[in-house]
């Protein structure tokens, strides 16, 4: 019975596999496309996307979905009654043991089986007219760059296994140059407006022909009349004549600006001059819905020559939300000032759509009334973010936060929201869970004093954010408390540049329970207990070892007995590896179990050139500068009895750190993307301040370098045994290939490297920890792997198997030596890494 089982799966295999399966006699499959361009072939991206016909998408360069596609059977039956009349031995089976509503749905899941395995894209058929229609695509492609006299021939190459390729062979010839340009523009109005700009047309004498060069010029023009009050003009205003049959590949461009535009007036069309219009009238309706649409507005009120509508009443306070109106009344019209507009009360994030329409003026013809309908969001919601955690000191857990929104919370529309989040794990020392609760207030302009508010002008959308907090844990690391306040200025510099500044971004933490520093990092104490042993050895006592593992009084001698060893000279010159061991093992105890407030001054700086969420071809990059604790420690002169310096007897965190992040994304076609990122951190203490954990580089994690667990790695060539490993330097770079596989289905191929380093020159560092220049390059980690992706659109869920491939802590040979699944890091993550 097993024999015929393996029998049986050993041929379901090989049909499935056969790609041709459901190919007729007569037909071929398409497995590859060749586009030969003046006989060297071309793969490019920008000429793949006009080819109809294209092969059946492949994983590994193997059709899956084709191969699931295969398993299905197009003639098997499509209904119960169908599918029992074919089977009738077990459609009858099934009905007399229980009945025949559970006989039709024992067939129907085989119906669904089939159905769901036919959905899948069957073989791409070679069809001649769309052989002959991509022939007839990339002709009038290369028209379009100037090649008015190219040719393209097509080559079918059919072959006995029922597949075939096709050849696109491209004779581009010579290039069309662009001879005399005129300018032929029949109105004086626009004629004023074109000299008065001073711009300079995009088309050149002596340039080669391109269709997307006519077709900025044509924008260009348009926006700059349409910038200039001229409401009417639109591009069918605009004609370029071209001469494509000379015979020298020149050609002669005349490039006509009409004057007037057909109008309908009691259903004759008549010619109107393009006139300059002027708003004259602005009318805001704050609480338009469609089926209040024709009902009486009962409320208005007017600030500064606009009128505020409602079929209710008025909610928002003229005065600012008028600072989201750039059309003014008595202005011209421009298309600018409107597309702000559209974009500001977007970003307020108050309103669900935002329409402004606009309408003549009876008995002018120059005069336009603007008419602004805003249909206002819910003004309480409520939100859930959920996110599964994991790292090597947290088995895996959940977390959860809940939030509720209050929109115009002031009348200005402000955003109000109070947020509660939690948290819930399994350690190795037991549960663990985390609770918080934020209040913050979004304001949509600066919240400044002495006028410092008009330096960023309200065109750049600027913001104020007010936000305080607090979190409390338990059995997560050492019980930590955090209290922190937040203002957040950001604005708008230009559509692909943001800038933000944080004042006072201040952070308290407490820790409520250090002395289980030991029992949760056991690896230290370990360690520890370790120097003890050495200790008595070296001393011919037995009063230290082993460690005490009374969590009460664990804490207590383990740090009396690092003073003793400190203070021991004899054992340092004998034993200076253990000695070493117990000042590290102190001086991170006193940083981790530490106190803190961390007042920072930081700025950012934010390029991003994405155009949409779809865009796959885009750059981003984001610089942060920031400062803590400079101003408080100029302020204050206490210090603890670690000589560290404190404010209201808290420790004060005091350094600089830069963060530098750059992203490249090029979409490839077929729905698949090439990413790469990079990332920079150093974070510099001084005044004789430590480093907060908080505030510290770790590598590793699952949108990280994806073959160790988050905190595992590092720092430099060491590899600790650690729970944690932190550093004040840290490099990251990855790559990713994201392809298609089937249906919702993605893949993935990456490449992570990076590491972090001590470059705080503290002696307690071990020097394999340290940076010293060029030579620690060779401490860069390198993991490679692959992973799987759920695309629902409107989240991703994730498994990235990573692979430890260069590992710089070990002796010998570092090359893919634990490149295995036993020693691969599973990480399961939602949304992308980068």
């Amino acid at each position: 019975m097993k024999k015929l089982s393996l029998s049986f799966l050993f041929v379901l295999i090989f049909v499935s596999c056969n790609s041709t399966k459901h190919v007729a006699e007569d037909e071929h499959m398409l497995t590859q496309n060749y586009i030969f361009v003046d006989s060297v072939r071309n793969k490019s991206s920008n000429i793949q996307k006009y080819i109809l016909q294209k092969p059946n998408p492949r994983f590994l360069d193997l059709p899956f979905a084709l191969y699931l596609h295969n398993i299905g059977n197009p003639n098997k039956p499509k209904t119960p009654s169908k599918w029992g009349e074919k089977n009738p031995r077990s459609y009858n089976f099934v009905k007399n043991i229980f009945s025949e509503k559970q006989s039709i749905g024992y067939a129907n899941t085989f119906i669904g089986l089939n159905n769901w395995f036919l959905k899948h894209q069957g073989p791409e058929i070679i069809k001649k007219k769309k052989v002959k229609r991509t022939a007839d695509n990339l002709w009038a492609y290369y028209k379009t760059q100037g090649y008015f006299k190219s040719k393209v021939d097509t080559v079918v190459n059919l072959y006995k296994d029922k597949k075939a390729t096709v050849e696109y062979h491209v004779t581009k010839g010579k290039p069309t140059i662009l001879d005399t340009i005129n300018f032929k523009i029949e109105s004086t109005v626009l004629d004023s407006i074109y000299k008065n700009s001073g711009t300079t047309s995009l088309l050149k004498t002596g340039d080669q022909y391109n269709d997307k060069t006519f077709r900025n010029e044509a924008g260009r023009v348009l926006k700059l009349f349409r910038n200039n009050g001229i409401y009417h003009f639109t591009e069918s205003s605009l004609g370029f004549y071209v001469d494509s049959t000379r015979a020298d590949y020149k050609t002669n461009v005349d490039f006509l600006i009409s004057g007037d535009r057909l109008e309908e007036k009691q259903g004759i069309y008549i010619n109107t001059p393009f006139k300059v219009h002027k708003i004259t009238e602005v009318n805001v309706i704050t609480d338009y819905s469609f089926t209040k649409k024709g009902e009486q507005l009962k409320d208005s009120i007017s600030y500064k020559g606009i009128n505020f509508l409602a079929h209710n009443k008025v909610k928002y306070n003229p005065k600012y939300l008028a600072q989201s109106i750039f059309l003014k009344p008595n202005q011209i019209y421009k298309d600018t000032l409107r597309n702000l507009t559209r974009n500001h009360l977007k970003s307020l994030k108050n309103f669900k759509s935002t329409n402004i329409k606009f309408s003549s003026i009876p008995g002018t013809d120059d005069e336009l009334k603007m008419d602004v309908f805003l249909s206002p969001l819910e003004k309480y919601t409520l939100g859930l973010e959920t996110e599964i955690t994991h790292s090597n000191i947290r088995n895996i857990g959940s977390s959860a936060k809940f939030s509720i929104s209050n929109r115009n919370a002031l009348r200005g529309a402000e955003l109000l929201k109070l947020s509660f989040l939690g948290s819930y794990f399994n350690s190795n020392s037991g549960p663990g869970w985390e609770i918080g609760v934020d209040a913050s207030l979004e304001i949509p302009r600066f919240i400044a004093p002495f006028g410092l508010s008009k330096l960023v002008p309200k065109e750049m959308s600027p913001k104020t954010l007010f936000s305080i907090g607090s979190s409390f844990q338990k059995n997560i690391g050492l019980d930590r408390q955090a209290f922190t306040f937040l203002s957040d200025y950001k604005w708008q510099y230009n559509a692909k540049k943001t800038i933000q500044l944080e004042i006072l971004n201040t952070q308290y933490i407490k820790n409520l329970n250090i002395n289980s520093y030991f029992d949760i990092y056991s690896s230290e104490f370990s360690n520890l207990d370790d120097v003890a042993k050495a200790y008595d050895t070296a001393n011919n006592i037995n009063t230290n070892y082993p460690l005490s593992d009374d969590i009460d009084k664990q804490v207590t001698e383990a740090i009396s007995f690092m003073n003793k060893v400190s203070a021991d000279t004899s054992f340092k010159a004998t034993n200076s590896d253990e000695y070493n061991t117990a000042l590290n093992i102190l001086n991170r105890y006193n940083i981790v179990t530490s106190d803190f407030l961390i007042p920072v001054l930081a700025y950012s700086y934010t390029y991003n050139n994405q155009t949409k969420f779809n865009d796959n071809n885009f750059s981003f990059f984001k610089a942060r500068i920031a400062n803590s604790g400079n101003i408080l420690g100029l302020i204050s002169k206490n210090t603890n009895a670690n000589g560290k310096k404190t404010f209201a007897r808290i420790p004060l965190a005091q350094y600089f750190k830069t963060d530098i992040e750059y992203k490249q994304f090029w979409d490839l076609g077929s729905n698949s993307v090439f990413g790469f990122r990079t990332f920079l951190g150093v974070i510099i203490p001084y005044d004789n301040s430590d480093i907060p954990f908080t505030k510290s580089y770790f590598a590793g994690g699952s949108n990280d370098i994806r073959a160790w667990q988050t905190y595992e790695l590092g720092p430099g060539s060491n590899n600790t045994g650690l729970e944690y490993n932190v550093g004040s330097l840290k490099f990251l770079t990855s790559a990713e290939y994201r392809f298609d596989v089937v249906s919702k289905l993605k893949g993935a191929l990456f490449i992570d490297a990076g590491n972090i380093w001590d470059i705080t020159g503290s002696e307690f560092v071990d020097d394999d920890a340290k940076f010293t220049g060029s030579s620690s390059l060779k401490d860069i980690a390198i993991g490679s792997g692959f992973g799987a992706r759920l695309d629902f659109s409107f989240l991703i869920l994730r498994l990235d198997v990573g692979f430890k491939t260069y590992e710089p802590y070990l002796t010998g040979n570092k090359w893919l030596k634990n490149y295995n699944f036993a020693n691969a890091v599973y990480n399961i993550g939602i949304n992308y890494p980068f």
